[in-house]
């Protein structure tokens, strides 16, 4: 979908994009790491809904397009990923330490998966630049007191931690076709939104009654015409 915007991103060898280069729309960069970002983002607004009673709408409809947004993300696996994960998976497990909140690389779970968040050394607020998954303001502050107290210990050259394969340009290319949001990036910032939206709904508890009700017989008349040919005058005042 829109593939011609990408004209104006690099490609590399013909196969994979320029992280960080543009996307063709104003303001919007090629992003480093889609698939894992999509699929935190994705688990942690699933969490989340959890507090939501069954009943609610918002939680139905929303978890039903984030479920069928997440298995389309799932579905497409960039080349070696497997080999990846399993290499990933005993480094976390021989340095645990290196995994804690402060340290080099940050370990944690969303909708069921985990994920690990690689540290950026050239800004403290940019959460592209290495990412996987997103870093939270506690994690951040958590960081920085470790720095101020000068008791962090570098862990990147023993763990020598390897990032996420990429997607090819074209795998990139069929998730934007399936999922009907734009470019990838434009489906990030929507996720992104949602998770955000959530916490609000939450604090205003949509899923409760209003406190003021509507007199009664309020909507009667509009029940009334969706029934007639819409011929019928509305009452006079």
């Amino acid at each position: 979908m829109r593939n011609t915007i990408r004209l104006l991103a690099s490609v590399k060898s013909g196969r994979y994009l320029e992280a960080g280069n543009p996307t063709g729309l104003t303001g919007l960069f090629t992003h480093p790491a889609p698939r894992s970002t999509l699929l935190y983002l994705y688990g942690a607004t699933l969490d989340k809904l959890k507090a939501f009673p069954d009943h609610s709408v918002y939680r139905q409809s929303v978890e039903a397009l984030t479920r069928h947004r997440m298995q389309i993300i799932e579905s497409i696996k960039p080349e070696g990923y497997d080999e990846w994960a399993k290499k990933a998976a005993e480094k976390i497990e021989k340095f645990p330490e290196a995994f804690q909140p402060g340290a080099n690389y940050n370990y944690k779970s969303a909708g069921g998966q985990h994920f690990v968040t690689v540290e950026d050394k050239g800004s403290e607020d940019q959460e592209w630049t290495s990412l996987e998954g997103t870093r939270t303001s506690e994690e951040k502050a958590a960081e920085v007191a470790l720095l101020r107290k000068g008791r962090r210990q570098d862990y990147s050259k023993v763990v020598n931690w390897e990032p996420e394969p990429p997607l090819e340009a074209s795998q990139i290319s069929e998730a934007e076709n399936q999922i009907g949001g734009g470019l990838i990036e434009e489906v990030i910032q929507v996720a992104e939104g949602e998770l955000k939206l959530v916490d609000t709904m939450a604090e205003s508890k949509v899923w409760e009654d209003i406190e003021e009700k509507p007199p009664q017989g309020q909507w009667d008349y509009f029940a009334r015409d969706q029934h007639t040919s819409g011929t019928q005058e509305p009452p006079n005042k």
